[in-house]
């Protein structure tokens, strides 16, 4: 009956696009279940602006004036008036660690910590909370915030976690410092042999100080102990409603365990998952998952289970990008292959020949020179057909390689907070001329890239807001550069807005059901209280959410 309705009302609404007069909805015609009135902003290329939306069900029955739209409300109908603020297609995020996000939101925040002793203070507080041999993980901690960058060490945190061992992460998670605790229980000693892709940071006798670079984090993270089932279940809860707050109604979840994606199914299975989710496991699990596809199904427009995810390096902030050149402050090292090229060619392969979505982290120039170069062979060599391939990141790539992404059809799914955060520091890392190729927004537009947004949650914080203020403005988060860091790959509100929500659904193959709002689609929508495109850039950030629908269903409102 809900369909019936939802195609009743588009068909009674046919005259409600542009800004012609509207056809009646005639007597006998359903009402909508739920209108919202605004300055709505529809993502539609053909018609870009109208005046309110209807909803039937879970899906847009009607797009139009105020006028039209409003003969089809009822007794029952739930309205949201929202002036002349905007409303538009829910936010997407292209690249969250979800169920990492719901578990950090309870554990102790380390990210605005803005020197080493508030960094320990706060590890003291939150260890006081805790029964002795909980683990403390999450953190996020940022060393580039302290006096001199100094990296954390395990004698920093030792005296104040002595009952509990710790394995807090740098917020890129390519690092983590460990306390004595936990080094000892992973059998972390002088004698411990370096790992391949990875780095234990040593004092000069070969003693670890704790931290531990990219995959020598696995010599810690394989002994803790797993996240129960009702543990995932509460943090896929929580980072859903996180979301909704953040007007984000769908995501693409990487480098997802297999734990979490059962946690994924039974909120799917229960009706309690309030944000569609396309999952993408580890590269290495290629097998498994192709069996997965095999036997259920990619599934549907709301859990979406037909994806990989792996790593050619490591991150900026840790100095294990990948590179061609040597780091400017460090000319030691060019960064970290992580996954080695031989594996990274061999499950790519075997992964797109099963008919799995590969999404790759690339960072660093060669990073990315070299993916594209796998993604280019593996493409011919298996014949043309609408893979998708996409590039996570796309952070710093050679003028050559630029228009080779939209030339292979790759995906550039990008994070614009990283732009203002890593802009503050970068030019010490890279120096000057190879910063001017991070970031490149406005260049792959210009090369008719697909660009897709995200927000790498919980490196950065899940705000699409926080990432159309980002790409707009390109002002660094200490406010030293007003008129932008590399201005001249700014991009445009109504283009940032295209990347958080057609250019995502593109990137999750979901371009059929949201991104846009036109009658058919889902009907997935975010209310804010103000029009992002009229008023100044540098007001941007302060933007709120005050709805999001998904489905059709109320999901998040600022009143309540």
């Amino acid at each position: 009956m809900r369909l019936l309705a939802a195609a009743a009302l588009a068909a009674a609404a046919a005259g409600c696009q542009g800004n012609g007069a509207p056809a009646a909805t005639g007597r006998g015609t359903p009402p909508a279940d739920l209108v919202i009135f605004g300055r709505v902003w529809t993502g539609d290329t053909a018609r870009p602006w109208a005046g309110a939306v209807a909803i039937a069900g879970d899906t847009i029955a009607a797009v139009g004036d105020s006028s039209a739209i409003a003969a089809m409300q009822g007794p029952a109908t739930r309205v949201i008036a929202n002036g002349n603020a905007m409303v538009a297609p829910g936010f997407n995020d292209a690249h969250v660690h979800f169920a990492s996000g719901g578990f950090q939101l309870r554990s102790v925040d380390l990210r605005t910590a803005a020197t080493p002793q508030e960094f320990i203070a706060r590890l003291k507080a939150y260890a006081a909370t805790l029964k002795p041999g909980e683990w403390i993980t999450g953190g996020d901690w940022d060393h580039e915030r302290w006096p001199g960058s100094p990296l954390p060490r395990r004698d920093w945190i030792d005296s104040v976690t002595p009952r509990n061992p710790v394995f807090v992460n740098r917020l890129d998670g390519h690092m983590a410092v460990a306390n004595s605790l936990a080094l000892t229980k992973a059998g972390v000693t002088r004698a411990t042999r370096d790992i391949p892709g990875g780095t234990i940071v040593r004092d000069p006798d070969g003693t670890p100080t704790g931290i531990l670079k990219d995959n020598a984090q696995d010599l810690v993270y394989r002994i803790m102990p797993d996240a129960s089932p009702e543990q995932n279940d509460s943090a896929i809860a929580r980072a859903s409603a996180w979301a909704a707050s953040k007007g984000v109604t769908g995501v693409s979840a990487v480098s997802v365990g297999w734990g979490e994606l059962a946690a994924m199914k039974r909120a799917y299975r229960n009706g309690t998952l309030r944000t569609r989710i396309s999952a993408y496991v580890p590269l290495g699990d290629w097998r498994r998952m192709a069996d997965t596809l095999r036997a259920d199904g990619p599934g549907d427009d709301f859990l979406r289970v037909a994806g990989v995810k792996g790593f050619v390096d490591g991150s900026l902030g840790s100095r294990t990008a990948l590179f061609y050149e040597p780091y400017a402050d460090d000319p030691g090292t060019s960064g970290l292959l992580v996954t080695s090229e031989d594996s990274l060619r061999r499950w790519i392969g075997a992964a797109d020949s099963a008919g799995l979505q590969v999404v790759v982290h690339a960072i660093g120039e060669k990073a990315n020179g070299l993916i594209l170069d796998i993604y280019d062979s593996v493409a011919r060599a298996h014949g043309a057909r609408d893979r998708r391939f996409r590039i996570e990141h796309a952070q710093h790539l050679r003028p050559a390689d630029a228009p080779r992404l939209a030339r292979l059809g790759v995906v550039a799914s990008m994070q614009p907070y990283h732009a203002i955060d890593d802009g503050r520091w970068a030019v010490k890392r890279v120096g000057p001329a190879r910063i001017r190729n991070m970031y490149i927004f406005r260049t792959l537009l210009d090369n008719h890239t697909h660009l897709a947004f995200g927000s790498d949650w919980t490196v950065a914080p899940m705000d699409p807001i926080l990432g159309i203020y980002a790409a707009v403005t390109r002002r660094t988060l200490d406010d030293l550069n007003p008129g932008g860091w590399i201005p001249e790959e700014k991009i445009g509100v109504d283009e940032a807005l295209r990347a958080y929500t057609a250019g995502d659904a593109y990137a999750a193959f979901g371009e059929g059901v949201r991104g846009v709002l036109r009658p058919g689609m889902k009907a997935d929508v975010v209310v804010l209280d103000r029009d992002l495109t009229t008023i100044r850039p540098e007001e941007i950030r302060d933007a709120k959410v005050v709805a999001t629908v998904v489905g059709g269903k109320v999901v998040y409102s600022a009143k309540n």
